[in-house]
């Protein structure tokens, strides 16, 4: 069996890079959501080794040393609680995540890019009071025109989101792999089963 693990561990490295950890902070919440706060499996060895984290669960894959064997942890919780920020970066990924990555005249998703509501070349500013997610055939429509001379409407009015908005934003729109063993941490405000 460990020969067979070595074996198949030196012919495909990618392995053990395939088992992040989730990073939860102190409260058991984690850091992000979207995205989601995960360590490469190394990093969660390390902070472990350290006494940074508290491992909750664990892979089945081991890693060994000389000396030590250690169980690849899956969750890992930091033992300092780290303060989430309350500003809100002005990105185009937050950006995105305040829209909902939905175009903000249409609807659609997928194709988007941002608009300016009103234009800059009609003194409009780059602010989040100002810009939103567009789909690239509402931008063309839209153009250097206000919203009645384009006959398009916004879905809701752009603003600043709060953090704790973004992060429970976040939430609606999972990682394409998520493991069992975190399913406990991330959803930990949801309904319970009777």
């Amino acid at each position: 069996m460990e020969g067979e693990f070595r074996t198949n561990f030196v012919r495909d490295p990618q392995a053990l890079r395939q088992n992040p950890a989730l990073v939860l902070n102190a409260d058991y919440r984690p850091l992000s959501y979207y995205p989601l706060s995960l360590w490469p499996w190394q990093e969660a060895v390390k902070a472990a080794w350290l006494d940074r984290v508290t491992i909750l669960a664990e892979y089945d894959e081991v890693v060994r040393s000389p000396s030590t064997e250690i169980r690849i942890p899956s969750v890992v919780v930091l033992k300092d609680y780290v303060k989430p920020r309350k500003r809100v970066a002005f990105t185009r990924f937050n950006l995105f995540l305040r829209d909902e990555f939905r175009c903000q005249y249409c609807g659609a998703k997928g194709d988007l890019t941002f608009d300016h509501v009103v234009p800059r070349a009609r003194g409009g500013i780059t602010s989040w009071e100002n810009v939103v997610a567009a789909c690239s055939k509402c931008n063309l429509k839209k153009g250097s025109k206000s919203l009645r001379e384009s006959g398009l409407s916004l879905r809701k009015a752009p603003r600043v989101p709060m953090a704790e908005e973004l992060r429970n934003m976040g939430r609606k729109f999972p990682p394409n792999h998520l493991h069992e063993s975190w399913m406990d941490f991330l959803y930990w405000d949801a309904e319970l089963d009777a």
